[in-house]
């Protein structure tokens, strides 16, 4: 398949990313303080870099694992079926959890999420989003804590990715196609 050409124009800076994450672990820790460890759970492959400056940010006793949820594949477009390819490692019943995600798009795949992990009955599950889109909401699903609501515009980097690229950019940034830049 050939990839349109396009080009990624910076929506959020590495430096506004960085104030953000340091004031939402204010609250986190505030919400979880007291907890004898907190079980982070990240979903792959997205939040990976968010989960990352998280974790380091967190005044709290932590535990990390991950989990990997699908229903994009590599396209831009939601598939609305949300298939679970990796499940947790560990036990989180009777334990604190913080349910890390890149981005919540239509809602579909942390609304799933979530449904399966209460069922494993942890103490208490709350959910975090890098990102927001709520015009694009198919779901009634919000996340505990946001770091920035954005537009309905396709985005990239700090771990996302379009086609499993530019995952590695510092900031977020939007992709404009080149044939559509008339």
């Amino acid at each position: 398949m050939t990839q349109r050409p396009y080009v990624i124009d910076v929506m959020i800076s590495a430096k506004s990313i960085a104030a953000r994450i340091e004031a939402l672990c204010e609250e986190i820790t505030a919400e979880f303080g007291g907890t004898d460890k907190l079980i982070v759970v990240g979903l792959l492959r997205g939040s990976f870099v968010f989960i990352a400056d998280l974790v380091r940010e967190l005044d709290l006793p932590i535990e990390v694992d991950f989990l990997e949820a699908s229903s994009y594949g590599d396209g831009m477009e939601s598939s609305r079926e949300v298939r679970i390819l990796k499940d947790l490692r560990g036990a989180i019943e009777g334990r604190d959890v913080l349910v890390v995600e890149d981005i919540v798009d239509t809602g579909h795949t942390l609304s799933h999420v979530t449904k399966l992990l209460l069922s494993r009955n942890p103490a208490r599950l709350k959910s975090i989003a890098l990102l927001d889109k709520p015009s694009r909401r198919e779901v009634d699903f919000r996340s505990d804590w946001i770091g920035f609501e954005i537009p309905d515009e396709f985005v990239v980097g700090y771990g996302i990715d379009f086609a499993q690229r530019n995952r590695n950019l510092p900031h977020i940034g939007k992709v404009r196609f080149l044939d559509e830049d008339k």
